[in-house]
């Protein structure tokens, strides 16, 4: 599409209207509430097919931060009534969602954000129109700079916005992996009692049972839940009022105050004005931060993932310990194949986020002087890895972990023949005779109680003591107590 030469007729194709900005006009669909700086982005970057309207909390971000502005350009007698009304009514139907068709620029864009913050700007300022019965595009009435976008910048709107999406985002992924600690807290409590061999470098250990695996596993992933919780309290600070680089350029002196207190009414987030916002409106640290929570809870997953699958590996030729629920047919060739899906899915999202998380560590590094170019492309790609990840764990709870059975018949007959059991003798036979013991086993001469009991080095209740299957475990548990398999 050509630009329309200045002062030309106007003629545009029915169905359409004209805007103009200071490169030329644009005919938009009439329908459209963006404007001709969207359109411009929709031709510059047509990159991944994503539009920033698939983070909901991203857009509701925006609707937020431009309401807040509204009422403290109010406040501040910067913005008359009627047309801060307008605006206000038009930012609460984007943070509603309402209007989410109209947030169509790719998440992947030149200009630290500049689209997306005037995508926000277009829409609103058209919407109000519309509210206040004139027709999109009638800028000289309302326009979406000076009169949306009155008292702020692209670099403290889009900031502010993308924390507060993710602050947003969040609790979910935080509550996400709390179900998946406590589904496998569950199982562990299940299982406390069932005895099996532990593995050191995939080599044979010393006795546990699957409920101490189960447990570590889930806490472990309760550490996660409390560091993804401890990122929110970073991410509460902003910079908005520092518009362009800091220094509060068009804004009145007062409207960093006023639009903060707005804001935090209109989020109810605890948020705070940072202390030098030349140095927060450079800074990426807390983007570089979380990004580093998300990938260690990934990763953490990720390997817990990789030992279900170890773990069930078989049926007849593998470690066959666990079963792990059958979901869908394993093989377009082998008859009754059944594979480890759901943790294969969540290893790949773990791989996205590691990948998410080396974007997010060039990107930060990659700003110069007084603003980060590159703030899109981090603000999407933690949204994404926590929508992928709350995703992917929600469904690992639910379609994995709480049908998990275990084979008890083989972890008995496996812990039976374990010589690690040997380990326990060290304190009263010595490393050398313990070895000896263990070697002996190995080369199928007994097991280690009846060689022990053949050489008569101990008695029959210390030996009977000392290889109790809860003491080798480290199990402790209340006199009487039924602490039977699945009971």
């Amino acid at each position: 599409m050509t630009d329309e030469t200045p002062g030309a007729s106007g003629a545009h194709p029915a169905g359409t209207r004209l805007e103009r900005d200071f490169l030329g006009e644009r005919a938009l669909p009439a329908a459209a509430l963006y404007g001709v700086h969207t359109a411009r982005a929709l031709e510059n970057f047509p990159i991944s097919g994503t539009p920033i309207r698939r983070h909901r909390e991203l857009v509701g971000a925006l609707g937020a931060v431009k309401l807040a502005a509204a009422r403290a350009n109010a406040e501040l007698g910067l913005l008359d009534e009627r047309r801060s009304a307008a605006i206000e009514a038009a930012a609460r139907e984007v943070v509603d969602g309402s209007l989410d068709d109209h947030f169509v620029v790719d998440v992947v864009q030149g200009g630290a954000g500049t689209s997306t913050n005037m995508n926000a700007n277009e829409v609103i300022a058209n919407r109000a129109l519309q509210i206040l019965g004139l027709a999109p595009g009638d800028h000289a009435e309302l326009h979406p700079n000076d009169h949306v976008n009155a008292g702020q910048s692209t670099n403290d709107v889009y900031p502010t916005a993308v924390k507060i999406a993710l602050l947003r985002a969040l609790p979910g992924l935080a509550r996400a992996v709390h179900e998946l600690s406590a589904g496998f807290a569950a199982k562990g409590d299940r299982f406390r009692s069932v005895p099996k061999v532990g593995r050191t470098q995939l080599q044979d250990a010393v006795p546990m049972t699957v409920g101490q695996e189960f447990s570590a596993w889930g806490a472990t992933l309760a550490e996660e839940q409390a560091r993804i919780l401890d990122s929110c309290g970073l991410l509460c600070e902003i910079n908005l009022g520092a518009t362009a680089i800091g220094t509060g350029i068009t804004a009145d002196p007062r409207y960093a105050s006023v639009v903060l207190r707005h804001l935090r009414q209109v989020t109810g987030l605890p948020l705070q004005t940072a202390g030098d916002l030349v140095e927060a409106t450079a800074d990426t640290g807390v983007f570089v931060q979380l990004s580093g929570v998300l990938k260690r809870t990934a990763v953490k997953v990720s390997k817990i993932c990789n030992d279900l699958r170890l773990l069930a590996s078989g049926p007849q030729a593998g470690f066959g310990e666990l079963r792990l629920p059958a979901r869908q047919a394993g093989s377009s060739i082998m008859p009754g194949k059944v594979n480890p899906v759901i943790p294969e899915m969540v290893n790949q999202v773990a791989f996205w986020v590691v990948g998410n998380d080396v974007t997010i560590t060039m990107a930060a590094e990659a700003g110069q002087l007084q603003l980060n170019a590159f703030e899109p492309i981090m603000g999407h790609g933690l949204l994404q890895s926590i929508d992928w990840m709350t995703r992917a764990f929600d469904t690992l709870t639910r379609l994995c972990v709480r049908d998990i059975e275990v084979d008890e018949e083989h972890l008995a007959a496996l812990s039976a023949r374990s010589v690690g059991v040997a380990t326990a003798l060290i304190p009263h036979l010595g490393y050398a005779a313990a070895s000896a013991l263990a070697k002996a086993a190995l080369a199928g001469e007994g097991d280690v109680r009846s060689l022990v009991l053949r050489t008569g080095a101990l008695d029959r209740a210390l030996l009977d003591e000392l290889l109790d299957p809860r003491r080798l475990a480290g199990v402790r548990t209340v006199s009487g107590e039924d602490d039977a398999a699945g009971s």
